[in-house]
């Protein structure tokens, strides 16, 4: 059973159910591939699944919610991740967090309305060193300040990145 959702290419929910059958972890690997694929766990893919697995829908999302790596909702086109470990913390990550949340009018762990951001907290980033670090799409900023934000962020904002 193919699935298209918001024009991403089909992902083959039999195949992947047929590729894990009978393997321990099995929904979690095959949910694991749907994110992979989608950025997210799309509501649509996840009725298919319940069916071709013969598993209750409440089992999927009891497994989807529990693990917070698993998504609900699209990510942004640019994923910001703010490190609060110990000495990003110390050195002013909370303050880097602040003042994104009140740039984009987000939270933690959501995305901004016009789909452009997905704000996350992290434990560690490996660059003490550079603290505070944040990352946007795998690349490290370091030593940020928070009067800074904005020349980071804007060329991610006029779609120059």
């Amino acid at each position: 059973m193919d699935t298209q959702v918001n024009g991403n290419t089909k992902v083959d929910i039999k195949g992947l159910a047929e590729k894990w059958k009978g393997k321990r972890g099995n929904l979690i690997m095959i949910l694991h591939e749907i994110q992979n694929h989608y950025g997210y766990v799309p509501r649509e893919v996840s009725l298919q699944l319940s069916e071709v697995l013969d598993v209750p829908l409440a089992r999927i999302y009891e497994v989807i919610t529990f693990y917070n790596f698993f998504k609900l909702e699209p990510p942004g086109k640019h994923t910001i991740s703010v490190c609060m470990g110990t000495a990003c913390y110390l050195k002013g990550g909370a303050k880097l967090l602040d003042e994104i949340k009140n740039m984009f009018a987000v939270e933690e762990g959501q995305t901004t309305k016009d789909g452009l951001f997905h704000l996350q907290v992290v434990r560690c980033l490996g660059c003490c060193g550079l603290a505070p670090v944040m990352m946007i799409d795998g690349k490290i900023f370091g030593k940020v300040k928070p009067d800074e934000l904005m020349n980071i962020l804007s060329p991610y904002v006029k779609g120059e990145v």
